[in-house]
């Protein structure tokens, strides 16, 4: 690094600005994993910088962070990732910091499981203009300096995220947490227990379910209609003992904020081993995910175990 060193004046600057980057990174990227690589590079880019030079470091970090999170979603590997229909955001329990801001609707919403899906919708460059503005409040000069764009072609971009995103996302407000945990507990208890009718009723009429079959490798598996939905839900919800030799034991059920909204955990010890959750609109529940591949569950699982779990939904599933 032609000499240059890092000092612990230098090394604390950074980890002033590690959780921030992080929190972009990961909306950029849908993955706490790649989120973290990509921070773990810019620090070696500030190892390598002449930092006398670099007069705001929290702009510098965030141009080289922007820019790093571009390049992977350009990369060919990625492009493959995720046109293979296995892709899906990595989810997060509420309270991680790498979530970050969460002060306004738009910060909220950007980092919802929804959103995060949508973002593929979005060139790397929209996607990147759309949180700077929305989620982290940049305005179009500054984000003209990050990405080396102008300020009109900012706007632009932004404009036609907006565009796609509004297109197919559903608008159904922000839900209070106690109501959605109780719809969630409601479709618990109507799937365990097979009451196909009550099922569908807590279902919007274009409603669709997506599991990742426990495999990362696997393409997802998708359904809609409330008829087909229910259906596979009351088969996966359904406690048997093949389910539970498959798990390993008898999981625990809990409910939980995911991203934002609520969820479902299957538990073994301290342990996650499948995690659902659910987007409401209309106070009903308009998309299930289904998501049990170890890989997408490690910085879940960490989160996890730093907590207290509180009292199961179901101590013996």
């Amino acid at each position: 690094m032609d000499g240059i060193t890092i000092d612990g004046f230098d090394t604390g600057r950074f980890e002033a600005s590690r959780n921030r980057l992080a929190s972009l990174a990961y909306r950029m990227l849908g993955s706490a994993a790649d989120a973290e690589d990509t921070v773990q590079d810019a620090f070696l880019h500030w190892q390598a910088a002449d930092r006398q030079r670099i007069r705001v470091p929290e702009a510098w970090l965030t141009k080289v962070v922007t820019h790093l999170c571009i390049d992977r979603l350009r990369s060919a590997q990625a492009r493959r990732e995720r046109a293979a229909g296995t892709w899906l955001p990595e989810p997060l329990l509420d309270g991680d910091p790498m979530l970050g801001p969460a002060d306004t609707f738009e910060q909220r919403e950007s980092v919802s499981l929804a959103v995060l899906t949508l973002m593929e919708r979005l060139s790397p460059l929209e996607r990147a203009v759309y949180l700077l503005r929305e989620a982290f409040s940049y305005s179009h000069a500054e984000i003209a300096e990050i990405l080396d764009v102008s300020e009109s072609a900012s706007q632009q971009h932004l404009h036609r995220a907006r565009g796609r995103l509004t297109a197919a996302r559903r608008r159904g407000g922000e839900v209070d947490p106690a109501s959605a945990r109780r719809l969630v507990e409601e479709f618990f208890d109507a799937a365990s227990s097979g009451r196909t009718e009550r099922l569908v009723a807590l279902l919007t009429d274009d409603v669709t379910a997506v599991s990742d079959g426990a495999g990362p490798s696997e393409r997802l598996l998708r359904f809609d209609t409330p008829q087909r939905v229910a259906a596979v839900a009351r088969g996966g919800f359904r406690p048997s003992p093949a389910k539970r030799r498959l798990a390993g034991g008898t999981p625990a059920v809990h409910t939980a904020r995911v991203n934002g909204a609520p969820a479902i955990l299957f538990t073994l010890g301290d342990r996650v081993i499948g995690a659902v959750t659910f987007d409401i609109a209309g106070g009903r529940i308009a998309t299930v995910r289904g998501i049990a591949a170890p890989t997408r569950l490690v910085r879940l699982n960490a989160a996890w175990r730093r907590q207290e779990p509180g009292t199961p939904l179901v101590a013996r599933w």
